[in-house]
């Protein structure tokens, strides 16, 4: 098949000047970046190194940390073969691999600039933005998948009888109906990553276009109000109203209309837009976060952080609306209102008042941000006790329960209290109160100036206009209010998602075997074997003058070596384990990884070649299906081969009769939520993940401390003929 995918290759001209060899793919990237727009300056990368060329693996490795050094992002995409046409036309800027080689056997690659229904956009080898069709693409990316069926297909057709201008669709149903589930591997999708500036992020969403709408058909949905006053005051004034002018208003009100359509549309695009664009970036924010600083937080904190921020997405979308909205009221407002009887002393009155709002607002803000601390302690004390329910309710005197609870509970009634109060306040006196400034000094101007009454009329719209926009200044003010308390526990979140990314040195590229890159990659001085792992002098603190946990700590452990490392609770045996797997950075000493240290490996690698199951306490089982559970750290979704692996790992580990009673099997969801597994088969669970992620160096943390003896010696079996090198830690 790979000789005929060449040949197919030499033989289409138009594949040949359209596609990348694999050896320009650091040009074919930094191109693509520029002609798309999601970088400005240019950046020279590397080529990619000759040995990864072959290996798939390794150049998505390659990709991703040369995408980190134009700071975008590249994210693999694997399809169905029945969504090929949908991954063309809206996953762009991408990178295709197709599944045929050139004539020296390096893979091929499409540059995709964009597309649409009708045309693909690819940039090609020359720097030039060629067009081809559709259909094109997809037949050179469906090239494998097809081929195997093609003869069977045209065969069949043949024997049916089908004429010969309906072969192409029915060959295509027929295809799709054979191969809708056949997976195809087809690429990357370039993009900027959630922790890039908001406008950039806003720009490449198109965020500003439905604001600068709306802004603009409020506008005009406004002046169109004033518009239907002005007519209607015409014809008080003149004491009748005119066949022409009534036709006028009625054109006017229905002009309102589609105003109006366009501008709930344009904050509905607005809306979903940023929505995505947030709850993209506080994951990615998450994600960032170092154990240490999650570590002491517990169930009740991370629950008020997720509520937090439902909050924050919903609060900064309708506040942040309606403050806009108001300030266009009130500018309107003021430019009426100067028009009016009371002319700029009146305007000024409104200044004022707007003034007046915004100290009452931020005496509101300065009462909900005590309520709104004392309302997260409540949630916080309340999910503990939930989850300690059973313990509390064995182990404590029930007579006992509430008294701190009831302390928390009447100083919470008292802040709410206090913010109604205040709250009432302002939403009564802010629009109300202005009315009657505002006809105050109407009032003042008939007595002293006697203006006329068209001046008067003007100036009650103006009042009445400002009271409309006071009170959107209100709600929308409170609603922000509300956002900002919100945002003290999602602002960290959200901010860590800015933090710069670990990046492997551009001209190293680990292969898959890296044990066999190192004498070519640094020079042994004659030893006859390299070391997998080598520290020398670790120490580490967890504060910056605490007392040493790990001090003058050396190792050295060769591919192969099974190590017992026993010692008393609190000796750091789980933080070197932390150190060696690169959760945590030890403050000074060296560590080396097949003679290569973090800074060139990079955290991902060296978290991918050393792998760690976690003490009980640390380690989770999230709320999946168990072969999410199991395969979560080798590749996702799972593919046949992985999960037989599973299978008969679990089978060696003593799960092979918790997975015969699950009524799902591998699809059978686990968790808080889902089936229960015991202490023992959680462990058990740990180890086989760990297995599964075929490692160079397994370190298990105290894996098999809850498990009885006949599974103990099962687990240890396993464990020591599958693990490649092993370190065990246990008490003594």
């Amino acid at each position: 098949m790979e000789h005929s995918n060449i040949l197919i290759a030499s033989k289409n001209k138009q594949l040949e000047d359209y596609s990348w060899p694999a050896s320009r793919l650091g040009e074919m990237l930094e191109n693509l970046a520029r002609r798309s727009g999601l970088i400005a300056r240019p950046f020279r990368l590397p080529q990619p190194p000759g040995a990864i060329i072959s290996e798939e693996e390794t150049i998505s490795s390659w990709l991703d940390n040369a995408a980190g050094y134009l700071a975008l992002e590249v994210e693999p995409i694997s399809v169905y073969y029945s969504e090929v046409e949908n991954l063309i036309i809206s996953g762009w800027p991408a990178i295709l691999k197709l599944p045929i080689s050139d004539l020296s056997g390096q893979p091929l690659y499409l540059a995709i600039v964009k597309s649409n229904s009708r045309r693909v956009s690819i940039l090609t080898p020359d720097l030039k933005t060629r067009h081809t069709t559709l259909k094109i693409v997809r037949d050179w990316l469906c090239y494998t998948a097809e081929a195997q069926l093609n003869e069977i297909v045209e065969q069949l057709i043949m024997d049916a009888g089908v004429q010969q201008e309906r072969r192409s669709r029915a060959r295509l149903a027929i295809l799709r109906d054979q191969l809708g589930s056949y997976r195809i591997e087809a690429g990357w999708i370039l993009r900027q990553p959630p922790g890039t500036k908001l406008n950039s992020l806003f720009k490449q969403a198109g965020i500003y276009k439905p604001v600068f709408i709306m802004l603009v058909m409020y506008f005009v949905q406004m002046l169109l109000t004033i518009a239907t006053w002005i007519v209607i005051g015409r014809g008080i004034f003149q004491g009748h109203f005119d066949l022409g002018w009534l036709i006028a208003w009625g054109f006017l009100l229905l002009a309102t209309i589609p105003v109006q359509i366009i501008v709930n549309d344009a904050q509905t695009e607005l809306s979903m837009g940023a929505g995505t664009i947030f709850k993209q970036r506080l994951i990615y924010g998450t994600l960032q976060l170092e154990p240490e600083e999650i570590r002491h937080q517990g169930m009740g904190q991370f629950l008020g952080r997720v509520m937090e921020s439902e909050a924050v997405e919903m609060l900064a979308l309708s506040g942040g609306f309606m403050a806009l909205l108001s300030i266009i009221d009130l500018i309107l407002a003021f430019g009426i209102l100067n028009r009016g009887a009371g002319g700029s002393l009146q305007a000024w009155m409104l200044v004022i008042w707007a003034l007046i709002a915004v100290i009452m607002i931020y005496r509101y803000y300065q009462t909900s941000r005590e309520w709104s601390n004392a309302y997260r302690e409540m949630t916080n004390d309340l999910v503990e006790n939930m989850v300690g329910h059973r313990t509390r309710l064995v182990q404590q005197n029930a007579e006992n329960w509430h008294e701190d609870e009831d302390q928390t509970l009447d100083q919470y009634l008292k802040l709410s209290e206090s913010m109604d109060q205040i709250g009432m306040q302002v939403n009564a006196l802010v629009s109300r109160g202005w009315l009657l400034v505002g006809l105050t000094g109407t009032a003042i101007a008939y007595v002293t100036l006697t203006p006329t009454p068209q001046s008067l009329a003007i100036s009650l719209a103006g009042i009445l206009l400002a009271s409309q926009g006071l009170a959107k200044l209100t709600s929308g003010a409170q609603s922000l209010v509300s956002l900002f308390n919100a945002w003290q526990q999602v602002g960290p979140l959200f901010q860590a998602a800015s933090r710069p990314k670990e990046l492997t040195a551009l001209g190293f590229v680990p292969s898959s075997d890296l044990s066999q890159s190192i004498p070519q990659q640094s020079a042994t001085n004659g030893t006859s074997k390299q070391p997998l792992l080598i520290s020398k002098d670790l120490v580490f603190r967890y504060r910056p003058l605490g007392k040493p946990v790990i001090q003058d700590c050396s190792l050295q452990i060769n591919s192969g070596d099974f190590i017992l490392l026993e010692g008393p609770s609190g000796g750091g045996k789980s933080t070197l384990a932390a150190i060696l797997t690169g959760l945590r950075t030890p403050e000074s000493g060296s560590l080396l990884l097949w003679g290569f240290d973090r800074q060139i490996l990079g955290p991902d690698e060296w978290r991918r070649r050393v792998v760690m199951a976690p003490q009980f306490q640390e380690n989770y089982v999230f709320s999946e299906t168990l072969a999410f559970n199991l395969l979560m750290g080798r590749r996702w979704p799972a593919q046949p081969e992985d999960l037989a692996e599973a299978e008969e790992i679990c089978a060696e580990l003593g799960l092979g009769e918790l997975l015969q009673r699950m009524p799902s099997g591998f699809q059978q969801m686990l968790g808080e939520s889902g089936w229960q597994l015991s202490h023992g088969e959680r462990s058990r669970l740990f180890i086989a993940r760990t297995l599964l992620q075929k490692t160079d160096l397994i370190i298990l943390d105290e894996s098999f401390g809850a498990l009885d003896p006949e599974n103990l010696y099962r687990s240890l079996q396993c464990v020591l003929n599958r693990a490649k090198t092993l370190l065990v830690i246990a008490h003594p």
